[in-house]
């Protein structure tokens, strides 16, 4: 009895150990392995800059549309149809080349009568002045009296009259045979051309524009307050809509010398080099006047972080990400790049973009996408 008793004691005690231990591992009271470091965030090397010298321009912004600086419409200077046109629209065309022809049939038979009536003309002419002379030998023998001379003089000078008017007749029948014929008056291109084959013309009808597009011109707009700092010369940089991604340069030529009463600002007409014909005219285009510059440490502003209080930048440091307080100097909207002139180093990588989400002090691994 006394031996039963014993075992029964030992397997209760048993079991009670095998309990407790069960119980102090569910309630943790046994150590497990440290958690594992969590894997780097992946980041494109899209997202990623590299901070360098560049040129930073600012000042007062501007907008307003190009346009040719030449552009002649050609008009209709001698009535008539029109019997030919040399060259439709979008058609390059050089000094003097002619464009198009106006019918000369009624203007031929005009310049015939003014050649005749000049000969006619010049033939009286002759023959008062032959008379005239004669009669001064006359006068001078005492053949004729004062009265016979005066009239022979009368008569010649009326003769040379009608012969210069028959002259000035001929050379206007001419000019209009010329004008019968349309030429460019420069070398460049037609960008417009109304008229066409048979239309009948009035003098002032037009033909025809053509344009110089090898030059254009910028009107625009700056606030009056600025005016004072912008001389004939100055740099203007813009872009246009449909190629925003590219700057365009001019330089100032004019500047109107009256403010607008109305929207207080000064009106600047900028030329614009188009030799290698990337704009044209119509274009819409927005800039600044380049008005102060700097070449110095500059980075997107897409670098900059947007949710800090202060400006500054997710910096790539051994692999983890830190915030960097930044000071910053121009601002430069057009090339969307400012100037830093404090905060970081030539050389050091940024985040931009959608990489700015990632957290402060979590491991990167920048990724390459194949194209």
């Amino acid at each position: 009895m006394l031996h039963r008793t014993i075992g029964r004691r030992w397997m209760t005690a048993t079991l009670g150990a095998g309990t407790l231990a069960a119980m102090l591992a569910a309630c943790g009271g046994t150590k497990s392995a440290p958690d594992a470091a969590p894997p780097p965030a992946d980041v494109a090397a899209d997202n990623i800059v590299v901070v360098d010298t560049a040129l930073v321009e600012s000042g007062p912004s501007l907008s307003g549309t190009l346009t040719p600086d030449r552009a002649a419409q050609l008009r209709a200077q001698a009535a008539g149809a029109i019997l030919a046109l040399y060259v439709d629209e979008g058609a390059p065309v050089n000094a003097g080349q002619p464009v198009a022809l106006i019918d000369t049939l009624s203007l031929a038979e005009a310049a015939r009568s003014a050649r005749s009536q000049l000969v006619s003309a010049q033939l009286s002419a002759d023959v008062a002045r032959r008379n005239y002379e004669r009669f001064t030998s006359l006068h001078n023998a005492g053949a004729i009296a004062d009265r016979d001379l005066e009239v022979a003089h009368n008569q010649s000078v009326a003769a040379d009259a009608v012969m210069a008017d028959a002259r000035s007749k001929l050379t206007t029948a001419d000019k209009q045979m010329a004008n019968a014929t349309v030429r460019a008056p420069f070398a460049g291109v037609v960008s417009t051309r109304p008229a066409s084959v048979g239309d009948v013309l009035q003098v002032g009808n037009p033909i025809m524009t053509v344009v110089d597009p090898t030059e254009l011109q910028l009107e625009a707009s700056v606030a009056a307050e600025f005016i004072g700092q912008i001389r004939i010369g100055t740099k203007v940089d813009f872009s246009v809509n449909g190629n925003s991604g590219h700057v365009f340069s001019g330089r100032v030529a004019r500047i109107n010398p009256t403010v607008d009463s109305v929207t207080r600002q000064v009106r600047l007409y900028i030329t614009v080099p188009n030799h290698d014909r990337t704009l044209a005219g119509g274009l819409f285009a927005q800039g600044r006047v380049a008005m102060s510059a700097v070449r110095a440490l500059a980075i997107p502003t897409g670098a900059l972080d947007s949710k800090s209080a202060s400006p500054s930048v997710r910096r790539l440091t051994g692999g983890k990400i830190e915030l960097v307080p930044v000071t910053i100097g121009l601002r430069d909207d057009l090339a969307d790049r400012v100037q830093v002139a404090g905060g970081l180093s030539l050389g050091d990588t940024l985040l931009v973009g959608a990489a700015l989400a990632t957290p402060v002090g979590a491991s990167v691994r920048v990724t390459h996408t194949d194209h």
